[in-house]
């Protein structure tokens, strides 16, 4: 028996199955056509790569009752805390089965062994590009954002934010734009302070810096500011990104790019951007029809007004600015556009929310049993399942 053939048909399994991950995920998690077609075409490259070996030679020499790793398991090898972790698995999985391979290879065949090392590098960029389709893994669909700006406040900013978070504002983005880095810091710490005990989530507009410093929820971006690709550069996954959209060719390239979330306007003439054509209620509905799982605001002159128009339109979460920090009694509105969102929830036949953005454990899973094993074709373990919710 050869260790040599073992050893590689061990890896190139696991390679094929990691890469039948991947490109499932990409097709029916994200709808990805050209990742998921790249990792097709790379699960092609890896079997014209080994193509020189001798048909029959690997199974030949297969040894799976033998195998002394069979029953070595890891704690965690059977857990699994959501999708994201699952692509994440199986593109360590490609990366270290490939290095395995293309060593080997070189014991009889240097041709060989440099193209498994091209594929590899192509496996890493795709591995990437996979995990930044999930941004953080963990985004909130938020009912109502409260854009905080101290000048729009006609009360002072700290009782505006008790309002908000007392109305039922469940997220505050801290829009300062003339403040310097440390006044900002302090600020945004502040505002954490009270948003956080009530389940809030803060998020700085523009500054990553800052939002890092302070270890906010995220930052919120615009189309001439950091990329989300340059944000996850230097932030990773700690910070949620969201990125303002005012069309569907500017939504789609933030959905690919990875953003948590999507700022989807303007809904209507604001005073906060009088120069911004609005793109109405109708763009909301685009956007929610092609992504239907990515979570949005709507933004642009919401009021309690013209609230039931967004939520008519299918709108699961605001952003509001003057409306709330310029009125006389910002809890009071506040309550008004987060009620009309409540009562308007999704009508029968709506699509879920089943984007693993939108729900990092994707959705629950009903528990299995296995029962049997059966073994097919290329020895892959396909067992039996029984469903414990049956």
């Amino acid at each position: 028996m050869s260790c040599e053939a073992r050893i590689l048909d061990a890896n190139l399994n696991r390679a094929r199955e990691a890469m039948r991950v991947m490109e499932d995920v990409a097709r029916l998690a994200f709808d990805d056509g050209p990742l998921c077609a790249d990792v097709k075409a790379m699960r092609h490259e890896l079997r014209g790569a080994v193509a020189h070996l001798p048909q029959g030679w690997l199974e030949a020499n297969r040894d799976s009752a033998g195998d002394v790793g069979a029953d070595i398991a890891s704690s965690t090898e059977m857990s699994r805390s959501g999708l994201l972790d699952v692509a994440i698995s199986a593109g360590k999985r490609l990366t270290e089965a490939l290095r395995v391979v293309e060593e080997v290879l070189k014991t009889n065949s240097v041709e060989a062994a440099a193209k498994v090392k091209f594929i590899r590098y192509r496996a890493y960029d795709i591995d990437s590009r996979l995990q930044a389709r999930f941004g953080t893994g963990r985004a909130r669909q938020w009912k109502l954002c409260v854009l905080l700006t101290q000048s729009l406040c006609k009360r002072p900013w700290m009782d505006v934010a008790r309002a908000v978070i007392n109305g039922g504002a469940d997220c505050i983005q801290v829009r300062e734009k003339e403040m310097d880095g440390g006044a900002l810091a302090r600020h945004v710490e502040e505002i954490i302070a009270l948003a956080r005990p009530a389940g809030a989530s803060v998020i700085v507009n523009d500054r990553v810096d800052v939002a890092m410093a302070v270890r906010a929820d995220g930052v919120h971006v615009g189309g001439s500011d950091l990329a989300v690709r340059d944000i996850r550069r230097i932030a990773g996954r700690s910070l949620l990104v969201g990125v303002s959209t005012h069309d569907l060719g500017e939504a789609n390239q933030a959905v690919e790019a990875g953003a948590d979330y999507c700022g989807v306007g303007a809904m209507f003439a604001s005073s906060l951007k009088p120069d911004r054509i609005p793109s109405g209620p109708a763009y909301l509905r685009a956007f929610i029809e092609r992504f239907p799982g990515t979570p949005h605001l709507a933004i642009g002159g919401v009021t309690p007004q013209n609230i039931h128009e967004l939520a008519a339109a299918g709108a699961r979460g605001v952003a509001v600015s003057a409306a709330i920090c310029a009125a006389p009694d910002p809890e009071s509105v506040t309550r008004q556009i987060r009620a009309a969102i409540d009562q308007s929830s999704a009508p029968q036949g709506a699509a879920p929310l089943n984007r693993s953005q939108t729900d990092p454990q994707m959705t629950q899973m009903p528990q299995i049993e296995l029962t049997n094993t059966t073994w097919i074709g290329d020895s892959e373990s396909v067992p039996s399942v029984k469903s414990a919710d049956a």
